[in-house]
Parts: structure tokens; C-alpha cells; sequence
């Protein structure tokens, strides 16, 4: 019995120490308060709506939206963001076509209307806002990897 407790304070002890070490480090994402202490949630980020298309950050990063679309009718009936960037509107709002990908099930077949799973577009995009990052970030965009090896070798012949 004595050893069967001493085994598991010995296997549990370094995992706690360890679990101390990097809750210190952990960034906070909520603020100074404890997280189980109620505060009232900051101002929702300003909208970006000047209507500019970003560039994207990696290949099939779906795109954010530079608009508004606050009061945007989205339920079974009816898909506000459909009068723009369907196909048939493209030419009179001058909006970006949705991709042919939106056309497809799963299994890659092309369906006569948008695909169920693609009909909610905010699940994937994004109103592009002025909200400052939660926490510090280091990302580098792909091009910016990838340009130094573009770089022709000097001193070769």
C-alpha cells in the first residue's frame, strides 16, 4: 500500500511542478481578472468596411469581408450575401464570384445550387476588423518564407 502511494506522488509530482511552470507562461486571453470572476465584455471590434480586398496569409485561407453586413438576412430563405457574389450578380455589383468550391459536396461533385455545408458564410469568413491581437504573434506570411529562395545565388558563375 505504502508503495503504491509513493509511486503515484512520485509519478504525479513532476506533472504538477510542470503544469505551475507553464500556467505562468500561458498568455491570458481574458485579462488580469480570474476567469471565474464575472466582468463585462469589451466593445465589439470596429468594422473595416472600406471595401478593399486583403490579401490572404496562406494558400485556402477563406477571405475576410471588407464591408458591413450587419442586418444581413441569413436563414432558410433567404442568404443576403448571395445577391452580390452569386455568379449571375457578379457583373452589376462588381462583388468577387464565390469559388466553384461552394458548388461541391463533399465528395467533389458539382451541385445545381450552393452546397448546404457552404450556405452559412460567416462560418468561414470573417468581418475584417481594427481589433488589436489577444496576444503577441510572430507569423510570417508564406510569400515572405518563400521569397529567399527566389533570391538567385550571387557569386556563382
Amino acid at each position: 500500500m505504502r508503495r503504491s502511494v509513493f509511486a503515484i506522488l512520485i509519478g504525479i509530482g513532476p506533472c504538477l511542478v510542470a503544469g505551475a511552470i507553464f500556467a505562468q507562461d500561458a498568455p491570458r486571453l481574458r485579462g488580469p481578472e480570474p476567469f471565474t470572476t464575472d466582468t463585462p465584455a469589451p466593445p465589439m471590434a470596429r468594422q473595416i468596411t472600406d471595401d478593399v480586398r486583403v490579401g490572404r496569409n496562406y494558400p485556402d485561407q477563406p477571405p475576410v469581408i471588407p464591408h458591413s453586413i450587419d442586418g444581413y438576412a441569413m436563414d432558410l430563405n433567404a442568404n443576403k450575401c448571395m445577391s452580390c457574389h452569386a455568379r449571375k450578380f457578379t457583373e452589376q455589383s462588381q462583388a468577387p464570384m464565390i469559388s466553384v468550391t461552394h458548388y461541391q459536396d463533399r465528395a467533389g461533385n458539382t451541385l445545381g445550387g450552393l452546397a448546404p455545408r457552404r450556405y452559412v458564410c460567416v462560418s468561414c469568413h470573417v468581418s475584417q476588423t481594427n481589433a488589436k491581437p489577444l496576444v503577441e504573434n510572430a507569423f510570417t506570411d508564406m510569400d515572405a518564407i518563400a521569397e529567399p529562395e527566389r533570391q538567385p545565388e550571387r557569386g556563382r558563375h
